[in-house]
């Protein structure tokens, strides 16, 4: 999988502050992680507009973005089956074990800014670890293709245990 990221600096040209990040986070002495994110409707659209200010990720297995995303990363959104769209800074990040942490304290703290209904909190149910991310200056882009063909709903491409080279 590739990402292209002159592509994406020419998408944030006019945005000082996505420009100066992004390439900060592009020296390779960097240690801003870069993590892609894919979304279904309606959550892109949510956290675009930001209405959603907490991205949650939850699985059987420790995955990233489990114990991989810091405050400060960058988070290239991904719409499902589709280009990167946007960008996100993780601003704060909460993991949790759910042997010891009970799911309803997690909805009951960050369920407003999670923006999910009952459906999505049952269907997390058998989840083994959560990650909560709080997101701040989400930005549009114009579309950038990215070559995605697993099933991942998350990849780092760059945390801060491992070095990535953009193409």
């Amino acid at each position: 999988m590739e990402v292209e990221l002159n592509e994406l600096l020419k998408q944030v040209d006019g945005h000082d502050f996505w420009l100066t990040y992004l390439s900060d986070a592009a020296r390779p002495t960097s240690w801003i992680g870069i993590h892609l994110a894919i979304f279904a409707e309606p959550f892109l659209s949510m956290v675009l507009s930001g209405e959603k200010t907490i991205e949650s990720r939850f699985s059987r297995n420790r995955c990233a973005p489990y114990g991989e995303i810091y405050d400060g990363d960058i988070i290239l959104l991904k719409e499902v089956a589709g280009p990167i769209c946007g960008l996100a800074l993780a601003r704060r990040i909460w993991s949790y074990d759910l042997g010891h942490e009970p799911l309803d304290h997690i909805r009951n703290r960050f369920g407003a800014g999670v923006r999910a209904d009952d459906e999505f909190w049952s269907s997390r149910a058998d989840a083994l670890y959560a990650t909560l991310i709080e997101l701040d200056a989400p930005t549009s882009i114009a579309p950038v293709s990215c070559d995605k063909r697993d099933r991942r709903g998350w990849v780092s491409l760059r945390s801060r245990q491992m070095t990535f080279s953009f193409a």
